[in-house]
């Protein structure tokens, strides 16, 4: 039975919601540069079963493709996740997923900028329709919220992430012809390997695991669901549809994430929510119904 893409990249998107709750419920227990490499590590436990019947007849053409795969390990798997963890040591939840929507803006201006590439009319109209969606959200429905908004140091790192997820969607088309599990377990080998040094230079620094049962669990979660199974989904449906029509589903993570926060945190679900969910939605649907 053949999947949607589309399902694949919403299921993709709920997990690496909760992946943006457990980053900042956690921030203080578990070091960024540790919960991103452990993140992978645990991912590879995974991946690696589904992935080991296929890498044997897969090395020919990764090892070819190793000039494609060092910058897709190091933006998609080490840059991206690690530098997320840092921007919310110093930043609110909401102020990282407003940044992290723009991903969607930036893919479409990066397509445009080096690869000339353009979307139709009506795909334009339902990113800005989306984008309005998660601003709605983040306003909470009172435009002067936007004002009192401010930029520190933990933003600018999750503006820098943002351009290294951009920069990884746009190169998926262009991945080795390998299996996705091949090519999952060969980018996440490099991730680990990048972060490991820096993961040191975090334990050096006296910065350490506060190894409760709570961490840990969430650390688990990171590996199993935001990771293994996000990231196979993500690269799939980004296959089998289109960088810039993929990367608008990246705004259904503040959208999930206020349902994760109801269920998990209790927080409440107000009018706006509800319309800011309601404008993601449709901009997607636009999108995915244009030419």
């Amino acid at each position: 039975m053949r999947i949607s893409p589309y399902f694949l990249l919403v299921l993709a998107n709920l997990f690496w919601a909760g992946n943006w709750i457990v980053g900042r419920a956690f921030r203080a227990a578990v070091p960024p540069v540790a919960l991103s490499f452990w993140r992978w590590a645990i991912a590879l436990a995974f991946i690696l079963p589904f992935a080991w019947p296929h890498l044997r007849r897969d090395w020919p053409q990764l090892k070819a493709a190793w000039r494609w795969l060092l910058p897709f390990g190091l933006l998609g798997t080490a840059c991206y996740n690690a530098l997320t963890y840092v921007g919310l040591q110093h930043t609110t939840a909401i102020n990282g997923l407003l940044l992290n929507s723009f991903i969607p803006i930036v893919i479409v201006f990066l397509g445009w900028a080096l690869l000339g590439k353009r979307l139709p009319p009506a795909a334009m109209l339902g990113v800005a329709v989306s984008f309005l969606g998660v601003v709605a959200i983040v306003a909470r429905g009172e435009p002067a919220v936007l004002a009192t908004l401010e930029l520190n140091v933990g933003d600018l790192w999750i503006l820098v992430s943002v351009v290294a997820w951009a920069g990884y969607t746009l190169m998926l088309p262009h991945r080795p012809p390998a299996h996705p599990m091949s090519f999952l377990a060969a980018i996440t080998v490099i991730g680990l390997g990048a972060l490991a040094p820096v993961y040191a230079w975090e334990i050096a620094a006296g910065r350490l695991i506060d190894a409760t049962p709570a961490a840990l669990a969430g650390i688990a979660y990171t590996g199993i669901f935001p990771a293994f199974l996000g990231y196979a989904f993500w690269n799939r449906g980004v296959a089998e549809t289109d960088p810039a029509r993929a990367g608008l589903f990246m705004h259904l993570m503040p959208a999930f994430g206020i349902v994760l926060s109801y269920v998990f945190l209790g927080e409440g679900i107000a009018g706006y929510h509800l319309a800011g969910i309601a404008l993601i939605f449709g901009g997607i649907w636009l999108n995915t119904r244009s030419k």
